[in-house]
């Protein structure tokens, strides 16, 4: 399946599961509250499937699988028989109403954390919490190579990907950032990184890189992939050699390589290299060669390439048991929420960009590029899509269902409901917002697209 059929087919997939499930909430609310469900439709359009039940409500299953709606009975929408006035959901208790509309968005907040508790069973596989190389205020802080980031701020960072999204949250804040790291030694120590230091401007997409912090991941292995012909290391090195250290320095890393030839180069004369071929340890003696560089400086060459042609695999898994995982899912369920309107907020005041605002075309690629990452991160991305569509649902926006519940508790507060024209008043106006929001998230769709 190629890319843009992917991310089209998975983004129906999360769409259509979180919007039902979110109708979902609503219909089994109301009908707890004696409202007559007319309709309750998977999808939009023309009805593929169709089925009235013994309750009067017409089940469908329709064409466009964008998500679902449920229509109930109501004198606004049309005439109500009077031996059915009762269940019209107009002539409900304005609490009722209240409960009715408030239980779409909590439907999504509990589907995430379902949805949290089976990847937390799965696991999740993902990269340790692992210093890899440090420069900038990383260094300055104290960090070193092999350090586990054991907490960030009080929040635990199990995984890298925990890890990434507290220095962010710092870096956006602009705070420094407290972190409690393991020595490769198994010492304990805290650190503090003085996010308040960094650059004016800088891209929040890339916070954690403009710290100076690299992770051990993304670090190349030192293997020898390619060897040019002519160079110090033909004849010398094999495809596939592990460098383990040069001139008696230790090589954890690609990176590394270089630093020590530099070093090898200015003490002249030969220098050992060891490495690892077919399970032995072999000594070997290299020469580096110097090269003369367009702006006058000067490298030293070995003539090696590295080897890295896919991801590296994962090192570290997030996995619970199926007791332990429900505590730890609600605990995901609400750290999500958090970050998300932590998000907002940061956002409406200026501290983070409306760049961080996205759109369809944003989530269809992230929705395709978790599906293919396996179960565990796809369902990762559906309970953080849930999380984002109940806080999006709630916000105060006339035509969501948080314009709906803002109008019912001034109806609670004054004793009587608004006046029809401050509602339709309030339906343009929301209409409007809704339109500017959703033309941010397709102008930084367009913007990602092609920076």
């Amino acid at each position: 399946m190629s890319t843009l059929l992917g991310s089209l087919w998975w983004m129906l997939v999360a769409l259509g599961v979180l919007v039902t499930f979110h109708e979902f909430g609503h219909f089994w609310v109301a009908r707890r509250f004696g409202v007559q469900v007319q309709r309750f439709s998977v999808g939009f359009g023309r009805a593929l499937w169709s089925r009235r039940g013994k309750d009067g409500t017409e089940y469908v299953v329709a064409a466009l699988p964008l998500g679902g709606y449920v229509k109930m009975l109501d004198e606004r929408e049309g005439d109500v028989p009077d031996a059915q006035l009762d269940r019209a959901f107009n002539r409900k208790p304005v609490l009722a109403r209240i409960a009715i509309v408030a239980a779409g968005p909590l439907a999504n907040l509990l589907l995430a954390i379902v949805l949290l508790w089976a990847m937390l069973v799965i696991g999740r596989p993902d990269y340790a919490a692992v210093v890899g190389k440090v420069d900038g205020i990383a260094a300055q802080a104290g960090l070193q190579v092999g350090d586990a980031i054991e907490s960030i701020d009080g929040r635990a960072t199990p995984t890298w990907s925990e890890a990434a999204l507290a220095l962010t949250v710092a870096a956006m804040d602009r705070k420094p950032a407290t972190l409690i790291v393991r020595h490769a030694d198994g010492g304990e120590a805290t650190r503090t990184l003085a996010m308040d230091r960094l650059p004016a401007g800088f891209d929040e997409r890339r916070a954690v890189e403009a710290t100076g912090l690299i992770p051990r991941y993304q670090l190349l292995p030192p293997i020898a992939g390619t060897i040019a012909e002519g160079s110090p290391a033909w004849g010398v090195l094999a495809e596939g050699d592990r460098i383990t250290a040069i001139d008696a320095q230790p090589v954890a890393s690609f990176e590394d390589i270089g630093p020590l030839l530099r070093a090898l180069g200015a003490r002249g004369g030969p220098g050992m290299i060891e490495v690892e071929r077919d399970g032995e340890r072999l000594a070997l003696e290299i020469v580096p060669q110097k090269l003369a560089n367009p702006d006058g400086s000067s490298s030293w060459r070995l003539g090696i390439g590295n080897s890295l042609t896919q991801a590296p695999a994962h090192d570290a898994v997030l996995r619970y048991g199926p007791l332990a995982a429900v505590p730890a899912a609600i605990s995901e369920t609400w750290q999500l929420a958090r970050d998300s309107l932590g998000m907002l907020w940061r956002m409406v005041n200026g501290s983070a960009s409306v760049r961080n605002v996205s759109g369809p075309i944003t989530i269809a690629q992230y929705a395709n590029a978790s599906a293919q990452m396996g179960p565990a991160w796809f369902l990762n991305f559906l309970a953080l899509l849930s999380v984002s569509l109940a806080i999006i649902n709630l916000m105060p926006i006339p035509v969501l269902d948080g314009g709906h519940l803002l109008y019912y508790l001034i109806e609670l507060a004054i004793g009587r409901p608004l006046g029809e024209r401050a509602m339709v008043a309030g339906q343009y106006l929301g209409l409007a917002l809704l339109a500017g929001l959703m033309g941010l998230a397709f102008y930084n769709d367009i913007l990602h697209l092609v920076s």
